[in-house]
């Protein structure tokens, strides 16, 4: 198993160098297609732009060499007009600048990279509602979204990876504001995106006038009541990096209950269906970025238990999280295809989306975020835990 994972690692590492020269200074966005494997780019910028980014700051931290560090700062210029451009800006600035700029400063201490990413905090934090207790997820006016009333008010289970950014500019400048809202968000995000059972929804409504709930549901899942199974994905992975950053064993049972409900819910092949609610008479659509997401945060969490000497907890999540990864590695993964500028196939984006508009390339390729968190994975599950990851 140790030496299947060293060789995706390396497959991972020679996938990466092959193409960078392709993808250059651009950021990936989505697959082209299920027998498609390249990249299309947004016009203009996209919520993803950070992930090849990361996958080249991971490639920097696993091999040292200056070029690696070079192509992911070549996007700095896109960072700074992105901070510029308040229609760009949402809650995923902590995708975007924990992958590019604190990953630069942690693994560099480059200034620029400090300042870039506090800039982005301080943005993050101005979309947090101090009277709901909530980060408001997406900007009225932007893409086409709907109105204020509606939009103001909502948050999405995708936040929780974001919260980082947060503590990090907690952690350089002693400002509790940073560290307080991430907290809030959590709490909010545990009363209210959290079920009973530990399924999740993906976006819950709060009232813009009153903060008062209205009640949870689906934007990318199937419905409503449904569990998205990239939204409990970044539950998974989200709780888990507040247990390591906080040291509070709440988030890490949390974490444990969440991963729990996967493991009783996925397919006997170990990679995620897109909804894991999903009617038998639907397409059966996998999502492998589900998949690694989720494989990576049940490694981050038997990272925590292992630093707490709950080996027992520590054993369950990693051997899990381990064949998770290769699950992906044995049916989806790309790195020996010449002609693949990704990782993994079969990642499913916004499926009811791909049905409405024709769009088969978001039911069925290529994300950024699932080679990104694949690579994490591995090099989690190989036994990087002495590095410091970007979260």
């Amino acid at each position: 198993m140790f030496k299947e994972l060293l060789k995706v690692k390396a497959d991972i590492l020679s996938s990466i160098e092959r193409n960078s020269v392709m993808i250059g200074n651009r950021n990936p966005m989505v697959g082209a297609g299920p027998e498609a494997h390249y990249w299309l780019y947004p016009e203009d910028h996209f919520w993803t732009d950070s992930f090849w980014a990361g996958e080249l700051w991971l490639s920097y931290m696993l091999t040292g060499e200056d070029k690696y560090k070079n192509m992911a700062r070549m996007r700095y210029s896109h960072c700074q007009k992105v901070l510029d451009t308040p229609l760009w800006m949402d809650h995923d600035l902590g995708f975007r600048f924990t992958l590019t700029a604190v990953a630069d400063y942690k693994l560099t201490g480059n200034q620029v990279a400090r300042e870039l990413g506090l800039r982005a905090a301080d943005a993050l934090l101005h979309r947090f509602n101090w009277n709901g207790n909530y980060l408001v997820a997406w900007t009225a006016g932007s893409n086409g979204k709907e109105h204020a009333e509606k939009i103001q008010g909502k948050i999405i289970i995708d936040c929780m990876q974001n919260l980082s950014l947060l503590f990090w500019a907690y952690s350089e400048t002693a400002n509790h504001s940073y560290r307080d809202a991430a907290i809030l968000q959590a709490e909010t995000s545990m009363k209210y995106l959290i079920r009973d059972d530990y399924s999740t929804y993906h976006t819950y409504d709060f009232d813009t006038k009153t903060n008062e709930p209205i009640g949870g549901n689906t934007f990318q899942g199937y419905a409503d009541e449904s569990c998205w199974s990239r939204g409990q994905a970044w539950a998974v992975h989200g709780f888990a990096q507040l247990a390591m950053i906080t040291g509070d064993a709440k988030y890490a049972n949390i974490s444990a209950k969440l991963a729990d409900w996967v493991m009783d819910h996925i397919t006997s092949d170990l990679v995620p269906l897109w909804d894991y609610r999903l009617p038998s008479h639907e397409p059966q659509y996998k999502d492998t970025s589900a998949g690694s997401i989720t494989a990576s945060g049940m490694l981050l969490l038997s990272e925590y238990f292992t630093r707490n000497n709950q080996e027992t907890q520590a054993a369950k999540y990693k051997d899990f999280g381990v064949r998770m990864l290769l699950a992906l590695r044995e049916q989806y993964d790309l790195t020996a295809q010449e002609d693949a500028q990704g990782l993994l196939s079969n990642a499913a984006t916004f499926v009811r989306l791909a049905h409405e508009e024709n769009k088969d390339y978001l039911a069925n390729g290529m994300l950024p975020y699932g080679d990104y968190y694949y690579y994490e994975g591995v090099l989690r599950a190989i036994g990087f835990t002495h590095r410091d990851f970007f979260w």
